[in-house]
């Protein structure tokens, strides 16, 4: 009886450290959106006195919350260390051997403690995401405006050296273009003729291949083509004779 009281002593120990913990983590994860919150509102506010005035400010004078939500947001991860912790040592006690097989009650708390951490996870988790979001939106504008700002404010010297600028470097980006588009022309030219070369290198070795297959049709072509030129020059001849008789019969 006295172990199962320390047994209950400490498993009630182990939900008061719990519940604790929880609603220290509801109170900071409230003020840790409302932070989130008027983060992006005054950026928001500080955009719109920029857009409407010639103030050259920063965009947002926010160093003192962004360490305020540094501080928080490690505050927040010890205590979510804290909890996670505690409910790993009720998981422990509900499946040690000195506690009753009838425990669905334990582990139904211990369920619900555990989605509470789960909840709670996903809430900083957001939070954060959305306020590092919030800041590098801001931080960004921020940025551009400066930018143009600057631009605005130089003189017309710089201004016109800025334009001489950006047209010197549209005409080398076009440059730049039509050197490639010439490059692509040649290489596919190359490969075109290369292509050709391999056509004729493989055509030239196929007729070697059947001349040396057929070396008796080779030689009886040749023999054609020597008794066609014999040919030729016989009747060359004659008609060269015949056309000199009737020179001389007509001159007569």
């Amino acid at each position: 009886m006295a172990a199962v009281g320390a047994s209950s002593n400490y498993w009630e120990d182990l939900r008061k450290q719990a519940r604790q913990l929880e609603n220290e983590l509801d109170l900071k994860l409230v003020s840790f959106s409302k932070l989130c919150t008027s983060y992006s509102h005054s950026g928001s506010h500080e955009g719109r006195r920029d857009r409407y005035s010639l103030d050259t400010t920063p965009l947002l004078n926010g160093s003192s919350q962004d360490q305020m939500f540094e501080t928080m947001a490690v505050e927040i991860e010890q205590l979510l260390g804290k909890l996670m912790g505690i409910n790993d040592k009720m998981a422990e006690y509900t499946s040690s051997a000195g506690v009753p097989s009838l425990n669905a009650a334990l582990m139904h708390t211990l369920q619900r403690h555990r989605d509470i951490l789960q909840d709670y996870t996903h809430e900083f988790h957001k939070t954060k995401a959305n306020f590092l979001a919030v800041r590098e939106r801001e931080n960004l504008l921020g940025s551009v405006r400066k930018d143009i700002e600057s631009y605005k404010s130089g003189c017309g010297v710089n201004n016109r050296r800025t334009e001489l600028f950006l047209k010197e470097h549209e005409h080398l980006r076009n440059s730049d273009r039509l050197i490639e588009d010439t490059i692509s022309i040649a290489m596919a030219t190359k490969e075109n003729m290369t292509s050709q070369r391999g056509m004729l290198k493989s055509l030239q070795s196929k007729m070697n291949t059947l001349a040396n297959r057929f070396p008796a049709v080779n030689n009886l072509i040749q023999r054609l083509n020597l008794r066609k030129r014999r040919d030729s020059l016989i009747l060359g001849s004659v008609i060269g004779i015949c056309t000199i008789l009737l020179l001389l019969y007509a001159f007569h």
